[in-house]
């Protein structure tokens, strides 16, 4: 140890070449962690459930079949409104839902009181409500050839509780689909697709509904598929700065570390002379350059975390403090120091050269 930081005593901006390079790396990765984090958070629902969202005149009925067994989908669901769009005004309306009950409890939190083969109405005590239809109210629905079809709003009630913004919405009509008439209109209707909320199972349904409705409109609820195209592009930038960083890193690294052991040969030979063992020597070379770099990617670990939780805060993250990227910066800290004590240990030689000595 004497021996080591006698070197580093000496000429201590030696041990900063072959430090920083890494110790920037290292913090960046830390920093744009926190970017990731942040931009994961906003792309995606908390929710577990993805519910997507197609207007019924934008698909045909062969592909609302397809689009049914796109890999990932759960279940889809037919949702109308009474809405009329020639009528002048603001007028109330009724949505109803075409599904069974299986479909209702798959597809929100919690729901109680669903009764098969009846048409009831869905109550969310904490959900304010845009359209309050009462009991015993009609609203008319479209056909197809123009003519209506009314539904009466129930008395019997399902208390539910959807996952955030959902199409079984608190107000709707929860109509089976042997009592939906089959002629309603596809201009106030909605095809919505059902599945798991990860990002992998996301872009598989987004592509597969790319793939048989190419130029149908896609709403993800609560996504926006914009963070979701620049989390890809930022993890490929990183990906791509960390192998270029590594590269760099590494190539400094070597070269700082094999130009500070030529600069030792004839110290190193003296020592050999004065009878230094060739463990000790070795030892002290590792202990030159493993020390330094220790501290400094320590340092850059702790602070990059720091700094990402610090950028999470005031981001407003719902995670303030991110253990989960710790672990692997640690574990490559580590892989770092132990590839540094291994490629330190070859630049001492046994061989003594007597012309180090004549030059000294």
């Amino acid at each position: 140890m004497a021996l080591a930081m006698r070197r580093t005593e000496v000429d201590p901006g030696s041990s900063l070449r072959v430090v920083t390079a890494l110790v920037l790396l290292i913090f960046g990765a830390s920093l744009t962690q926190g970017v990731l984090v942040e931009l994961d958070q906003v792309s995606r629902r908390t929710a577990p459930l993805q519910e997507y969202k197609i207007s019924l005149d934008k698909v045909t009925p062969l592909q609302r079949k397809e689009l049914a067994i796109v890999p990932g989908v759960r279940t889809q669901v037919l949702s109308y409104s009474s809405w009329d769009p020639t009528a002048d005004g603001a007028v109330s309306r009724a949505d109803l839902v075409v599904a069974t009950c299986a479909q209702l409890v798959s597809s929100t939190e919690h729901s109680t009181g669903c009764v098969d083969g009846k048409i009831l109405q869905l109550r969310d005590d904490q959900s304010p409500l845009e359209y309050d239809p009462k009991a015993g109210e009609r609203y008319p629905f479209a056909l197809t050839d123009g003519q209506k079809a009314t539904f009466t709003v129930p008395r019997h009630k399902i208390s539910i509780r959807p996952w955030a913004v959902s199409v079984f919405t608190s107000g709707a009509l929860l109509v089976p689909p042997e009592l939906a008439p089959s002629r309603l209109s596809d201009s106030n209707g909605t095809l919505t697709l059902v599945s798991d909320s990860d990002p992998e199972t996301v872009r598989a349904v987004l592509d597969g509904i790319g793939a048989v409705a190419p130029t149908s409109p896609v709403e993800p609820v609560g996504i926006v598929i914009d963070s979701l195209a620049q989390l890809t592009v930022i993890r490929s930038l990183l990906a791509v700065g960390m192998v270029l960083g590594l590269v760099i890193g590494v190539a400094a690294f070597v070269v700082s570390v094999a130009d500070r052991a030529l600069e030792r040969r004839a110290q190193v030979t003296a020592l050999a002379l004065l009878g230094a063992r060739a463990g000790t020597l070795r030892g002290v070379q590792v202990l030159q350059v493993v020390l330094p770099l220790a501290v400094g990617l320590g340092g850059a670990v702790v602070a990059g975390w720091l700094a990402e939780s610090s950028y999470l805060i005031t981001g407003g993250g719902a995670v303030h403090w991110d253990w989960e990227g710790l672990p692997l910066l640690v574990a490559a800290a580590l892989g770092v120091l132990l590839v540094a004590a291994l490629a330190s240990v070859p630049m001492v030689r046994r061989h003594i050269d007597p012309e180090h000595i004549r030059r000294d």
